[in-house]
Formats: structure tokens, C-alpha cells, sequence
């Protein structure tokens, strides 16, 4: 595959050929090299239809961008002006020549994703997990879990009737509803009232604002439900008054709580942390190898569901992208309960047993000491490959996202292998003056 990605490569007769002006020994075009890109033109040709609509963008281009994105923390706005910029970026993603404009607009990407799915983005996280061999083939994995929190402002019941309210009056203007009263000047003033909902001789003046806030949101639904045409009510309106109204009725004990308008999905996962008690998003589990750290596993939960119950599918999707089952999974104390799923071992810190011999116990320590390893993984995830903070729709969205930043993940191992690779053979090429 090296050998054909350089004879297909022809320089240009008219300007000067671009990988001739740059370092070919640098990591990020020696990773372009071991990418197998035909792979990707095969299977997602088939969301492409030709002859219909505008020319599409160059596939390797696009799987290049979000590769790009994620390896570099970007935006979608930021890696489209940073590819523009950047001559390896742009050889990187296939480029012969020195382009001077923008690969595509931003929206292309948010397009893309949508296109190939979560599937295809698999298939470019088993790629990442394929490209270190026999390394990513461990018998022993680290599986732990974490929160991908989404985009949403910290929900409250306020803020929530006030943006239902909101919305409701948008929607009555865009569709010439002669509203009696839209309540403007009110919502302001008891947004000022809600402030103090913790000051103590100031908190029954906000629990009654909140319940006017409530009423007011009521009175609205039940005027545009009058007033709107019903083909347009039905067919448009109806499941989001629906949403609007079991918010407005969730109280703070109730379970399967609505938390943001625009992300209905979203749960709240309680950390117990001084710092962030509550993280409001998607439950991520996460397996890496026992030695060689690479990530060969990651599954986004739609339910909060107890850590011990997300071993199986996580387990799955390992042996999924690698083509091997897992023989032992090292886990912390939050997973008790199970001791064997689907034929893999679950080992879990603990007190040693009477029959164990010396040797296994100390075996059972180091492992269960080495587990700690994947602590840092999940850092790094979060500050360096965009896992902080979803910015996707949807509960897909959560799947890309989580996908892209374990891809990163690989392909930055990758390239730091490359990298001390280099440096230790330009060690070894240096010889001392006597």
C-alpha cells in the first residue's frame, strides 16, 4: 500500500509540486502514508449519487478534515481557515498543489458527519485501532467510565419556562398569531425575582415567580393551540407543546427529567465530586490496552446505567474493532458485581483470597495498580481531543464525537512512535568528535 501511494503520486507541469517542498520525513505526511485512503472512496461512495446536485468534495478531503479536527482540537470553522494556511495539512488530505482558497465551508463538515452516519465513522476508528497491529491485539484491557458532557447551560426550572416562553412567542410571530399578551415585561421582572431563590427571607417571593413563570408558559401553549392552523399544529408543533408542558410539570424529585429544549436527551449523572457534583450529558465507557494504552474500545451509553451494566456492550464493540475478544478486563470498584462476562474475566481490586499463592497475588496487584494508567487517558480526551464539551446533536452526535476523540487518541500514539522513532535513529547517526 506505501508502494502504491508513491507511484500514483505524478508531479506537475505547470507549478511546483508541493510534497517536493516539504519534509516528507515529518510525522503528519508519514501518517497520510500508512492511512489507507481507497478504503474510505469505497465505502462511502455509495452516500454519493452522480450526476445530481453540485460537484461533492474529494472523500480523502473530508476524512482528512475531521482526522484534522479532532487531532488538533479545532472547530469546524477553525480547521477550514487552518487547512488553508497549512501545507501539510493540505498534503496531508491529498493536496498536490498549494491551494489558496478554502477547502469547503464549515457546514460541509456538519453535512458529512450526517452522510457517512455513526457507522462511517467507525469504520475510521477501527482504521486508527488497525494501523498499530500486534499492539492493539493485548489479551488484558482497562475499561472504565466517564461523562461526555453536552453543550447545554446548567438547567434550572426558570430558565427553562423562560426559554419555553420564548420560543412560544417566536412561534406565534412567525406565523401572525394576534397574541393577547406576550408577557414580555413580566418574564423580566421575575427573572429579577428568581435571583435571590437562596436568600431566606427572599425565597417564597422566587418559588411564586416560578410558579407564575409556569402559568404564563400554560397560557400561551393553550392560545397558540387555539390560534394555529391545525395542519400546522399537528404535523409541527404538537410533540414540542408535548415536551414544553412535561417540563413545566417535572418537579425536583421526579426521574427521567427533561434537562435542555434542545437536547431532550441529555441525563444527569450525580460524581459525587467537590468541584462538579452533577455533569449533565452521556455516559461514556472506555477500554484501552494493559501495556500499550491505545484505546480499542469506546461506547456511548443513552442510559444511565450502572457501570457494571455496561461491561457486556463495551466488551462487544472491542472485539468489534480489533477482531479479538478481550481474555481479561481490569476494572476499578465501581464495576462490582460481575466476575465474568461473555467467557472475559473481570478483575477487580480487593482483598487477596486464601487459596491465591504469592504469585498471584502480586500479579493481581500490579494489574490492578497498572489500571490507574487509564485515569490520564480520560484527561487527555477531554482537554486535548474535544471530549470536555459535546458539541454534536443528538445522541449520534455523542457516538461521533466519542469515536473521533478515541481516533485522535491512536493516531497521536502513532505519531509520537514516528517521532521518537526518528529522533533515536538521528542519535544513533550521530558520531562523537575525539
Amino acid at each position: 500500500m506505501l508502494t502504491l501511494s508513491r507511484t500514483l503520486h505524478q508531479l506537475s507541469l505547470f507549478e511546483t509540486d508541493l510534497l517536493l517542498q516539504l519534509d516528507r520525513s515529518d510525522p503528519l505526511l508519514q501518517l497520510a502514508l500508512e492511512i489507507p485512503w481507497f478504503e474510505f472512496d469505497e465505502a462511502f461512495s455509495i452516500h454519493y449519487s452522480e450526476g445530481l446536485g453540485a460537484p461533492s468534495k474529494p472523500i480523502r478531503l473530508m476524512v482528512g478534515l475531521l482526522i484534522l479536527k479532532q487531532l488538533e482540537n479545532l472547530s469546524d470553522e477553525a480547521v477550514v481557515l487552518q487547512w488553508k494556511r497549512n501545507p501539510y495539512y493540505q498534503a496531508f488530505c491529498g493536496m498536490k498543489e498549494f491551494q489558496r482558497r478554502l477547502p469547503c465551508h464549515s457546514t460541509e463538515l456538519v453535512h458529512f458527519r450526517k452522510r457517512i452516519g455513526a457507522e462511517g465513522v467507525e469504520r475510521i476508528f477501527q482504521m486508527s485501532v488497525g494501523l498499530h497491529g500486534e499492539a492493539a491485539l493485548e489479551d488484558t484491557v482497562h475499561i472504565d467510565t466517564t461523562v461526555q458532557e453536552k453543550n447545554i447551560a446548567y438547567p434550572t426550572d426558570s430558565k427553562l419556562a423562560i426559554r419555553i416562553i420564548n420560543r412560544l412567542n417566536k412561534i406565534a410571530q412567525a406565523h401572525g398569531v394576534q397574541q393577547r399578551r406576550t408577557f414580555v415585561k413580566e418574564v423580566k421582572s421575575l427573572r429579577l425575582a428568581i435571583r435571590h431563590f437562596r436568600h431566606v427571607t427572599k425565597r417564597a417571593k422566587a418559588k411564586r415567580a416560578l410558579k407564575r413563570l409556569r402559568t404564563i408558559a400554560g397560557i400561551l401553549i393553550r392560545e397558540l393551540r387555539r390560534e394555529l392552523p391545525q395542519y400546522c399544529l399537528f404535523e409541527c408543533y404538537q410533540q414540542d407543546f408535548l415536551m414544553y408542558e412535561r417540563i413545566l410539570r417535572q418537579q425536583s424529585k421526579d426521574t427521567n427529567k427533561i434537562y435542555s429544549l434542545h437536547e431532550p436527551q441529555v441525563y444527569c449523572v450525580a460524581k459525587g465530586k467537590d468541584h462538579k457534583q452533577y455533569e449533565y450529558g452521556s455516559k461514556a465507557s472506555i477500554a484501552s490496552t494493559a501495556q500499550g494504552n491505545l484505546i480499542v474500545g469506546v461506547v456511548s451509553h443513552e442510559q444511565n446505567r450502572h457501570d457494571n451494566h455496561t461491561l457486556p456492550e463495551i466488551l462487544r464493540h472491542v472485539e468489534a474493532s480489533r477482531g479479538k475478544a478481550v481474555k481479561q478486563a481490569v476494572c476499578d470498584r465501581g464495576y462490582r458485581g460481575k466476575r465474568e462476562v461473555n467467557g472475559t474475566s473481570i478483575i477487580l481490586p480487593g482483598k487477596a483470597l486464601k487459596q491465591d499463592t504469592r504469585y498471584q497475588r502480586d500479579k493481581k496487584r500490579k494489574q490492578c495498580r497498572r489500571r490507574a494508567a487509564i485515569e490520564p487517558i480520560i484527561g487527555h480526551l477531554k482537554s486535548d481531543f474535544r471530549l470536555i464539551r459535546n458539541y454534536l446533536k443528538g445522541a449520534i452526535g455523542d457516538r461521533i464525537n466519542l469515536l473521533m476523540a478515541a481516533c485522535a487518541w491512536n493516531l497521536r500514539q502513532w505519531l509520537l512512535a514516528i517521532l521518537w522513532l526518528f529522533f533515536s535513529w538521528r542519535k544513533t547517526q550521530i558520531t562523537p568528535i575525539c
